[in-house]
């Protein structure tokens, strides 16, 4: 049985035979329409942003060069492009679904345990549609895509450093918003776990 090919012997085999295309797309397909999906909140606009992705890189696969990136790496750069164009045409604030980012390993032991899992889920998701849509894509492609600072930097037109600036900086910003949210006296406090004694 021989070994699947890499994607840039994928890439080379698109270039003489357009159908080789087909595997680089269910390589990529379920990646590429998460992070859509995530910068746009609605699984529509994701699917059709999803296609257009593949169909321009189709189109233009001749014009990708190998610059020690993944190829994968192109793909959601053409993502980006696509859905801030996306958000300009729509003029809408991106959001991240609440329901369907889930925080993992989260022990749902008592009732009281699921309150106090749901009640920094929402802190948290408040804080993370506060921040900037470049900060939050950051976010997603960091901790959702699992990609590196340098992938992430190819996507978003940057410098791996600035990447890492922009990280570093997009944590302590979110650490300062929670930790105002906490003080804030109009936040509602969770009650303490009543105590029944037997009578």
């Amino acid at each position: 049985m021989s070994e699947p090919l890499n994607d840039l012997e994928l890439v080379a085999r698109v270039r003489e035979d357009p159908g080789a295309f087909g595997q680089l797309y269910e390589r990529y397909v379920t990646r590429i329409y998460n992070y859509v999906y995530y910068r746009t909140g609605n699984h529509h606009d994701a699917e059709d942003l999803t296609g257009r992705v593949f169909y321009r890189a189709l189109m233009h696969v001749d014009r990708f060069v190998d610059r020690g990136v993944p190829f994968s790496a192109w793909l959601y750069r053409i993502a980006h492009n696509l859905v801030a164009n996306w958000h300009r045409d729509h003029s809408r604030r991106q959001e991240l679904s609440l329901e369907d980012i889930t925080l993992a390993g989260a022990l749902r032991e008592t009732p009281e345990v699921a309150a106090e899992v749901n009640e920094d889920r929402a802190r948290l998701m408040r804080a993370l549609r506060r921040l900037p849509i470049e900060r939050q894509e950051l976010l997603i492609l960091k901790y959702v895509e699992n990609l590196s600072n340098a992938e992430i930097g190819e996507i978003m037109g940057r410098s791996e450093g600035a990447i890492k600036s922009l990280y570093h900086r997009t944590l302590l910003t979110l650490r300062d918003d929670l930790a105002r949210d906490s003080s804030d006296p109009e936040r509602p406090r969770r009650s303490k776990r009543a105590t029944h004694t037997a009578t």
